[in-house]
């Protein structure tokens, strides 16, 4: 059997990624997932190389042969953050013959696409709060607005191991007495198993306790700060000011912040729904954009990139294609 009449869909993150072959008419016929995708760390080469046999293993499940061009590919990708870095990208993905038109924006596309409705011009704003931080939008006739996106040398503050680093920083000083006292400096520690910030920095820098643990300490922070610790405290409202900054500079970009207009939040941190967080980002989004329209999307962002291609794909879908689609995750 072949492709005709079907599309590719591609989320593909740093920890994990997604391939998804739908058909036209929204039904998915076949999935795959694997590693993540970091090609500033591996190459691009490399990081696409990571996508063929997700892709073989999605057009098996769904009993088609494994060469055939489906009609469109869209792929969202963390850490295509720069119009340079989408352009390498794009050519290598293009040359693997994967499908007859090629699509590659930021995995933050995929999570606006997946809050927006379908059919008609699709106006609004996405922020991810996860592993990062990073925030789109889209505007009338086709505008956007963007963010570097690639961490402090770029202006960006929070996400999941940006906050974990930041609990050590200040539950090390502490500790030590040149910073404020926190229940962080007994917290941390503890978690591990330990019972002083010194044993658990001793860990960590002689790597008896690898680093890529350090992200279990974020939902801890969260913790400690729900139970009214001010420095903990302190440290989610300005992730909160970040996120509703972010939003509203990207509302203002696009001049909507005039009108009613979706701001879609997602990513593991505001998808736990912290309350401190949670409110406080919706507080401070009234008094920043009072047209705004937060909602929370818990669905994954793999859903936006199906949606994309399905847009591409045929024109005008029927709205029972969308919605067959979108029950898939629902």
């Amino acid at each position: 059997m072949g492709l005709t009449g079907t599309a590719l869909a591609v989320d593909a993150g740093n920890s994990k990624t997604d391939v998804v072959l739908v058909a036209t008419d929204g039904r998915v016929l076949g999935r795959a997932r694997g590693g993540g995708f970091q090609p500033h760390l591996v190459g691009t080469a490399r990081a696409v190389d990571v996508l063929a046999p997700l892709i073989a293993e999605a057009r098996r499940r769904a009993g088609l042969r494994a060469d055939g061009p489906a009609a469109q590919l869209s792929a969202f990708l963390a850490n295509a953050d720069l119009p340079v870095e989408v352009t390498r990208l794009t050519t290598e993905i293009v040359a693997r013959g994967w499908a007859d038109a090629v699509t590659v924006r930021n995995d933050t596309f995929a999570l606006l696409r997946a809050g927006l409705p379908d059919g008609a011009e699709q106006l609004g704003v996405a922020v991810v709060c996860g592993a990062g931080v990073n925030c789109v939008g889209v505007g009338r006739g086709g505008a956007t607005a963007r963010f570097p996106a690639v961490g402090r040398i770029s202006g960006d503050w929070g996400g999941g191991s940006f906050l974990a680093d930041e609990a050590l920083w200040h539950a090390a000083r502490a500790e030590d007495g040149r910073g404020t006292p926190s229940e962080l400096a007994r917290a941390l520690p503890a978690h591990f198993g330990l019972t002083t910030m010194a044993e658990l920095i001793e860990a960590l820098h002689l790597r008896r306790i690898p680093l890529d643990h350090r992200h279990e300490l974020s939902p801890l922070l969260f913790a400690v700060a729900a139970d009214g610790d001010a420095v903990a405290r302190s440290l989610v409202a300005r992730q909160a000011e970040e996120i509703a900054l972010m939003a509203s500079v990207a509302l203002q970009r696009l001049d909507l912040l005039s009108e009613p207009t979706p701001v879609i939040l997602g990513g593991g941190i505001l998808a736990a729904r912290h309350p401190l967080l949670h409110d406080h980002v919706t507080e401070l989004l009234a008094a920043r954009a009072p047209k705004a329209v937060p909602h929370l999307l818990t669905a994954p962002p793999v859903l936006g990139a199906a949606l994309d291609a399905l847009d591409r794909a045929t024109p005008g879908p029927p709205r029972r294609a969308y919605t067959r689609l979108r029950a898939e995750w629902a």
